[in-house]
């Protein structure tokens, strides 16, 4: 095929996957990925056997998949961030022929966008797109990933000056984890507000309980909340605060303060009552030691 189809294609995959993700906000089921036409057919955007999706229309691979795992539970491919600030994915086995591993290796010499499909929950996954492959570390096993905010500034390097190696690694977790961190906890709570059960997703944030710069705030479900925007700022200015028992608590000067029905419904009312919404899975509950360090801050501002 012509490298004219190839833009055309990866420009159409891209396109579509904007409109049904919210410009990427929101994270797609695997069976509704089988509802991408291009050109009057059928064409599969991902792989569902293999991580790494190379048609054979291509030159070199359209997509690769991160495959979801509960807290805790580890990834047969274990994808994490550099001391550089940038994203590895690891090699298809330990072969570098291996032909998954060559189509990584094509898109990285011709320079092409990719999409990461990363699993969020069963079956479903969160796309980061565009993506470029930027160097291959063949003793780790691995290529270097960058989001196109970040192509051409940096390449894989352990020697990256300290203020641009701050700003890759924002960048890096801007891109990719807090897309990723926002879709799984806001499946995990059906896309309700912790607090009040509100279900508008464009009025809700996934809320870190312990936050991300502190060495503890990781980005996994369990360190996270579904908090309306009203909630949400209110938990990070400590005039809410959730007890490990997952009891809301307003601070003190609040509960006796008159003002109008935001205040007294959306907030006073809470005080004393359970979590509206908490997973229903335990292994996504939030972490009692999370929130108690958590309430903890919020008692000393009350």
């Amino acid at each position: 095929m012509s490298d004219d189809f190839d833009f055309r294609l990866r420009e159409a995959a891209m396109d579509w996957l904007a409109v049904r993700t919210n410009d990427g906000t929101d994270p797609i089921r695997s069976d509704e990925l089988a509802d991408f036409h291009f050109e009057g057919a059928r064409f599969r955007l991902m792989d569902a056997q293999r991580g790494i999706r190379k048609p054979k229309e291509l030159s070199a691979a359209l997509s690769i998949r991160t495959v979801y795992s509960p807290d805790g539970a580890s990834r047969p491919y274990k994808d994490e961030m550099g001391d550089d600030g940038l994203i590895r994915y690891k090699w298809r086995g330990d072969d570098p022929y291996h032909s998954e591993n060559r189509a990584l290796r094509s898109a990285m010499e011709q320079e092409l966008p990719l999409i990461w499909f990363f699993g969020v929950g069963v079956a479903t996954y969160q796309p980061i797109y565009p993506v470029y492959l930027v160097a291959e570390e063949h003793d780790e096993h691995q290529f270097v990933i960058v989001h196109d905010a970040l192509r051409g500034l940096v390449t894989a390097s352990a020697h990256v000056e300290e203020r641009l190696r701050e700003y890759v690694m924002a960048e890096s977790k801007r891109r990719l984890h807090q897309p990723v961190f926002r879709a799984t906890v806001m499946r995990a709570y059906g896309t309700q507000c912790a607090v009040c059960a509100l279900r508008h997703g464009q009025l809700l944030d996934a809320a870190h309980i312990v936050a991300d710069s502190e060495e503890a705030g990781i980005p996994v479900v369990r360190n996270g909340l579904a908090l309306c925007k009203i909630h949400h700022a209110a938990y990070d200015a400590r005039i809410l605060g959730i007890r490990p028992d997952l009891t809301v608590e307003i601070r003190s000067d609040l509960l006796i303060e008159v003002d109008g029905p935001m205040l007294e419904y959306g907030l006073k009312e809470r005080h004393g009552q359970r979590l509206m919404v908490v997973p229903k899975a335990r292994s996504e509950k939030p972490d009692p030691e999370m929130l108690l360090q958590s309430y903890e801050r919020f008692l000393t501002a009350s």
